[in-house]
């Protein structure tokens, strides 16, 4: 009789461990590859480790201008979703029916900010001040980057003529033109304000004046390259980057809210 209780007893705890482990999360050691903009560099140091740890898979960050992570994309890069720092972006892939998982969507938002180093003692200027005052000012260039399209069209909007007004230096993205401000190459510069935010090394002078392009909003899709088997670690970790949570996150990094319509 002892002998049976012992064995009963046995046996409901390898049942217990079999239920618990049962309902654990899985170990899949999948690895999702992502084409981002350099923007999210700084929030993803927190939100990838968070998606790696609940979801059990690796994402592995392809950094890039978003520009060139979408022809790369067309041209059959290995990359199974796309974070642009341009919903435009993603609407050519998906115009093209590059795109997996419906019409494109916002992920997040920030704005143009004019930016000098954090050491200068210049007096400060506006966006209305940079070209007449004839500043060195260091831009993404329009040729290669969304950032610099953005920042080409917003200057048109208050000088036609700017082109010719002022001492250009050109950078591929935001932290390339903080470089040149905090080395003193440029006196100012215009980056997204949630670079400026991240960065201990620009100070913010200026706000992109109202109506010209002030909100930049960033879109993702799941691309036609991704991997079938990558597919359901995809769609995943869009709803990731949605949730209440994350979106938090971002706010803490410096990137606006984005509209429950979006």
């Amino acid at each position: 009789m002892t002998r049976i209780r012992k064995l009963g007893l046995t046996v409901a705890i390898i049942s217990g461990l079999a239920g618990i482990m049962g309902t654990a999360q899985p170990v899949r050691g999948e690895t999702l590859t992502i084409g981002a903009t350099h923007s999210l560099r700084a929030p993803f140091q927190e939100i990838l480790p968070l998606f790696e740890k609940e979801y059990g898979m690796t994402a592995r960050v392809v950094y890039g201008a978003s520009q060139t992570l979408r022809r790369q994309i067309e041209h059959g890069e290995a990359i199974d979703v796309f974070l642009s720092e341009s919903i435009e972006e993603v609407e050519k892939l998906y115009q093209q029916g590059l795109t997996l998982n419906g019409k494109p969507r916002v992920y997040a938002q920030t704005s143009l900010v004019l930016v000098m180093s954090a050491a200068s003692r210049a007096t400060s200027i506006s966006f209305h001040d940079v070209v007449p005052n004839r500043a060195r000012m260091a831009l993404a260039d329009p040729k290669t980057s969304v950032l610099g399209e953005i920042t080409a069209r917003m200057f048109t909007t208050f000088d036609p003529a700017y082109k010719t007004g002022s001492n250009f230096l050109y950078g591929q993205h935001s932290l390339d033109i903080m470089n040149l401000v905090q080395t003193g190459k440029a006196d100012v510069g215009v980056v997204y304000r949630s670079d400026a935010i991240n960065s201990g090394h620009v100070r913010i002078i200026d706000e992109a004046p109202a109506g010209s392009y002030t909100t930049i909003k960033f879109g993702h899709a799941v691309v036609w390259t991704c991997r079938s088997d990558s597919r359901p670690a995809a769609d995943e970790f869009l709803d990731f980057l949605l949730s209440p949570r994350v979106q938090k996150l971002l706010l803490k990094y410096g990137f606006d809210a984005v509209p429950l319509t979006e």
